[in-house]
């Protein structure tokens, strides 16, 4: 049961995930937004060649590097994940494992496919399977990212060291519904480690 517990989120994730991803790569175009909730929550479509909320690693040969490194790390989650069923791990525990699996999934699927799938987003709608081939080759395509949370815009404080009196936005990263999953994931694992992992001399305790 909790091999199809993990099955399902990792499904759900996914599904949400890249269904988001394709309508955004087919209905905007790089740097288009969409107010959702007024100004505090926009889909504002951008594209990234790394890593998580917006961030770039080492060019051509860190992007290839970073995809290899996320392959084997869901190999690694997915062996993991398994020895944690059999040990009958907290479920829990297991659940944020597989929110940080669908996450790096999600983000795998663009960096290896989406260069192929679609043509470039540049003050157009991407096409999805282009008759004259994609953007980049495999390995090569670009992270989608959406969600996009300025909570506060403005001038900070003159009192507030180094950074008083300058223009500050929050929360500025824009990221993907699989960067939240993994950061949902982790988040969790911190906060309830101790009752995921809690000993028999704590429970008397």
């Amino acid at each position: 049961m909790r091999g199809r517990g993990v099955f399902l989120v990792v499904l759900v994730v996914l599904a949400l995930d890249q269904i988001l991803k394709i309508w955004v790569k087919t209905h905007m175009s790089l740097g288009d937004q969409i107010p959702i909730f007024g100004d505090w929550f926009i889909l504002h479509f951008t594209e990234n060649k790394g890593m998580a909320f917006g961030l770039e690693f080492g060019g051509d040969l860190g992007k290839i590097f970073l995809t290899c490194f996320r392959i084997f790390a869901v190999a690694g989650i997915i062996y993991f994940i398994r020895d944690f069923i059999k040990q009958k791990v907290h479920w829990g525990f297991i659940f944020a494992m597989s929110l940080i699996l669908a996450g790096a999934i999600g983000n795998i699927i663009d960096s290896i496919f989406y260069g192929w799938m679609f043509d470039h987003s540049r003050n157009q709608l991407a096409t999805f399977f282009p008759e004259g081939g994609g953007y980049a080759k495999l390995m090569h395509g670009h992270v989608v990212d959406m969600l996009y949370f300025p909570l506060w815009r403005g001038y900070l404080p003159e009192w507030i060291p180094v950074w008083g009196g300058k223009y500050s936005e929050f929360f500025r990263p824009i990221f993907n519904i699989a960067d939240s999953a993994i950061t949902i994931g982790v988040f969790i694992i911190l906060i309830f480690h101790r009752l995921f992992f809690k000993t028999e001399n704590s429970v008397e305790a």
